[in-house]
C-alpha cells in the first residue's frame, strides 16, 4: 500500500512535465496546419512586445508574440478571420481590420504563453489567456473592441463574412438602408455573435441562441433589455454568468439603440 501512495504521488509530481504541449489549429481552405506553442516561440519574427492596460488583464503586460498577419494567407481567399476559444467564444474578426496595419491602423498580435512560465490568472476568472491570445498595439486607431482580443484559443479559421455564411443574420431588403436596425446588424456581429448566435446562424456556444426559441426583445421590457446588456447582474443571475456588461464607453448609446433595434427587426420578420 505504501508504495502505491508513493507511485502516485510521484506520478501527480511527474504530470506536468508530460502534459501534452498546447497546440494551434490554422484551417485556411483545404490546408490545416498544427503549430505547437514552442514551434511558435521559435519562430524568428516572434519578439515581446509590451502592452498598457488595454487588454485582458487591465495591467502592463510583456508578452513573447508573432505578428499575426505573418500566419494569415495574403491572397485574399477569406473575408474573415474566426477565431475559437477553448470556452466557445468565437470571434469573427474582419481581415480588413486584421490588415489595417497596413495603412497606419492597430496591429494585431498572436501572443504566446510560455509553457514553463505561465502568465497570471485573469481577473475575476480561474485561467489564464493562454495559450493562445490576440493582442492589438494601438488598438484605437482602428476602433479595436474587447470582443475583438480573443485569449483561451485553440484554434483559427479563414471564412466568409458571418452575414455571407449564415444568411439569417440579414436583415430584410425593406428594411430602409439608413434605418438604426442596419447598424445594429455590424454591433451585433462584433460585441453579441462572439458569444451568441441567432436563429442557429454563429459558431459560438458560449452563451444561448438569441433567436430561439423566441427574442430577448419579446420577453424582455425595453428598459429590462437595455440594462441586462449593460449590467447584467442588475438585472438576473444565473449558474455559471460569463456575461460581461457594456458600458457606454465600450458600447455607446446610439449602438445599444441599434442591437435592440436589430434584434427587434429580426423578431418580427
Amino acid at each position: 500500500m505504501c508504495r502505491l501512495i508513493l507511485l502516485a504521488a510521484l506520478l501527480a509530481w511527474l504530470s506536468p512535465a508530460f502534459a501534452a504541449e498546447p497546440v494551434l489549429t490554422l484551417h485556411f481552405g483545404d490546408e490545416t496546419r498544427r503549430l505547437t506553442a514552442a514551434e511558435l516561440l521559435a519562430r524568428p519574427d516572434a519578439q515581446s512586445i509590451t502592452m498598457a492596460d488595454q487588454d485582458a488583464y487591465k495591467r502592463p503586460m510583456t508578452y513573447r508574440a508573432v505578428p499575426l498577419l505573418a500566419l494569415l494567407p495574403s491572397d485574399g481567399r477569406f473575408d474573415a478571420l474566426e477565431v475559437r476559444a477553448t470556452d466557445g467564444f468565437a470571434a469573427q474578426l474582419p481581415i480588413v481590420l486584421l490588415r489595417s496595419a497596413t495603412r497606419g491602423g492597430a496591429v494585431p498580435w498572436l501572443a504566446i504563453e510560455p509553457p514553463d512560465h505561465p502568465w497570471p490568472i485573469l481577473p475575476g476568472k480561474n485561467m489564464t489567456a493562454g495559450p493562445f491570445y490576440i493582442v492589438w498595439q494601438e488598438p484605437e486607431r482602428s476602433g479595436v473592441v474587447p470582443e475583438q482580443w480573443p485569449y483561451a484559443i485553440a484554434e483559427l479559421e479563414g471564412v466568409e463574412s458571418p452575414a455571407h455564411r449564415w444568411p439569417q443574420l440579414r436583415l430584410s431588403a425593406a428594411v430602409p438602408a439608413d434605418a438604426p436596425a442596419r447598424r445594429g446588424q455590424e454591433v451585433f456581429v462584433t460585441f453579441c455573435l462572439a458569444c451568441h448566435r441567432l436563429d442557429g446562424g454563429g459558431a459560438a456556444t458560449m452563451g444561448p441562441d438569441l433567436g430561439r426559441p423566441m427574442s430577448p426583445t419579446q420577453y424582455f421590457t425595453g428598459p429590462g433589455l437595455r440594462a441586462l446588456i449593460r449590467d447584467p447582474k442588475s438585472v438576473r443571475t444565473w449558474p455559471e454568468q460569463r456575461m460581461p456588461g457594456f458600458d457606454a464607453a465600450t458600447l455607446p448609446d446610439a449602438d445599444l439603440e441599434a442591437v435592440v433595434a436589430y434584434l427587434t427587426a429580426k423578431a418580427t420578420e
